[in-house]
C-alpha cells in the first residue's frame, strides 16, 4: 500500500520560503513511470497543481508559480520536496503531495500552511 505524508512548518512569515517534504512509503519514487506532485488548496478555492517530479528526476512547474517554485527529491530517503519562495498571505493553503499514474491515485492527507507575520 502506497502512502504519502507531508511534513513541514505550519506557519511561514511573508517574504520567506515555504519548505515541505513528502515521504513516500510502499513504493520507490524512482519506479517507472510515476510522477510525484505538489497540489494546494487555498481556503474557499479549488485545487491548484503546483508542479511535479518524475521517476527520472525531471521536473515540471505550473507556469503561474514557476518563478517561485522548486521541487527536488532525495532518493535515499524516498522523499521529494517543495520550496516556494517569497510567500504572501495568498499562499496560505492546505498543501498536498500526490502520485500520478494516469491520474492522481494516491494522496497525502495534506498539511495546512499559514503565511502570516
Amino acid at each position: 500500500q502506497v502512502q504519502l505524508q507531508e511534513s513541514g512548518p505550519g506557519l511561514v512569515k511573508p517574504s520567506q520560503t515555504l519548505s515541505l517534504t513528502c515521504t513516500v512509503s510502499g513504493g520507490s519514487i524512482t519506479t517507472n513511470f510515476y510522477y510525484y506532485n505538489w497540489i494546494r488548496q487555498a481556503p474557499g478555492k479549488g485545487l491548484e497543481w503546483m508542479g511535479a517530479i518524475g521517476y527520472s528526476g525531471s521536473v515540471s512547474y505550473s507556469p503561474s508559480l514557476k518563478s517561485r517554485t522548486s521541487i527536488s527529491r532525495d532518493t535515499s530517503k524516498n522523499q521529494f520536496s517543495l520550496q516556494l519562495s517569497s510567500v504572501t498571505p495568498e499562499d496560505t493553503a492546505v498543501y498536498y503531495c500526490a502520485r500520478w499514474d494516469y491520474g492522481m491515485d494516491y494522496w497525502g492527507k495534506g498539511t495546512l500552511v499559514t503565511v502570516a507575520s
